[in-house]
């Protein structure tokens, strides 16, 4: 059956994909910004960023499986989310592939399979169906996640982040009992510096529930740092930022998921709303702001920071780097 928004290509092989001509103001922007500064945004297979990051329009397909070499020559490109393991754990030799198409100083931000990160197990409509035996499971996290990583990516591994799914009231209301193995889980893991010098372990969560001096006390505990997740779920900005001066100092990790005036279950709004993410469409001025001077901060002093953005914060995400960068440099 052809596709209407693709009607050349149904029935030709898979071709590479190109990157899009970049302003040299752009460049010189890229130029300007600190060596251990990487922004990127969260995956990289979106037609709409035709003319933004790739030079034509490629089918969702193609750019999942060709598009992030061409993502990794935009100026502004030095690290990408991927979250694609989420759903299912990925193996040695897709970190691997992922690695191999990308520059030597490139850096990835993985987030871990939900077999570690759910408490429950869900259905294909993502509802819960039952209590999740290996959440926070210290073997899961090393087999299922930690090492692959490590193997796969080597010293182009970023950060490791443990993306705490929402609890329900049971488990919320024993906050010390969850707090206490998730301290378990990260002391267990493998030491990264020796395969992955620039690498770190994060954990966002997404329950304000957990941001208490014990979860700090773990992160610190572990050489873990928190992953500043920019979520409707979570406080804004300014009201997470104790949990990074407490752990300070030490590097940044940060995921701006999705902008607030969707309402914490709005993801899928979001998506429809801002589809085919081409253009920015609710700037959020006041995050950025606060963002950048977080970012400054960090890298002025020396430390490392990760920065990954989502189509659902603003409307496009290769747009937000941009604003982003900018602001950064203004500060």
């Amino acid at each position: 059956m052809q596709n209407s928004l693709f009607p050349d290509q149904d029935d030709q092989p898979l071709a590479s994909v190109r990157p899009a001509p970049q302003a040299p103001t752009l460049r010189a922007l890229a130029g300007q910004l600190p060596a251990n500064l990487r922004l990127g945004t969260s995956s990289w297979h979106y037609p709409g960023w035709a003319g933004l990051v790739w030079d034509k329009l490629y089918t969702e397909a193609q750019l999942s499986r060709d598009g992030l070499p061409a993502y990794a020559q935009h100026p502004l490109f030095r690290t990408v989310g991927v979250d694609r393991g989420f759903y299912r754990p990925l193996t040695t030799e897709q970190y691997a592939a992922y690695a191999a198409q990308v520059p030597d100083d490139f850096r990835f931000v993985i987030k871990a399979p939900s077999l570690v990160t759910d408490a429950q197990i869900r259905g294909p409509g993502g509802q819960g169906r039952e209590d999740n035996p290996a959440f926070l499971s210290e073997d899961a996290a090393i087999t299922q996640f930690a090492e692959p990583a490590l193997a796969g990516l080597g010293h182009k591994l970023g950060a490791l982040v443990f993306q705490i799914s929402p609890l329900l009231m049971p488990a919320l209301k024993q906050m010390p009992r969850q707090i206490t193995q998730l301290h378990r889980l990260l002391r267990a893991l493998p030491a990264l510096h020796e395969r992955a010098p620039d690498a770190v372990v994060a954990v966002e969560v997404r329950d304000p529930q957990w941001l208490t001096p014990d979860f700090v006390a773990a992160l610190r505990d572990t050489g873990a740092t928190y992953c500043l997740g920019l979520h409707a779920k979570m406080p804004p900005i300014t009201e997470q930022l104790p949990v990074l001066r407490a752990l300070w100092p030490g590097p940044l990790v940060c995921r701006w998921n999705l902008n607030p005036v969707h309402g914490a279950f709005g993801y899928e709004d979001a998506r429809d709303q801002y589809s085919p993410f081409d253009k920015l469409v609710d700037e959020d001025l006041v995050t950025r702001q606060a963002l950048a001077n977080v970012i400054a901060g960090t890298v002025n002093a020396g430390q490392r920071a990760y920065v990954t953005l989502s189509n659902k914060a603003e409307g496009s995400s290769p747009l937000s780097v941009i604003k982003l960068a900018e602001a950064i440099l203004a500060r």
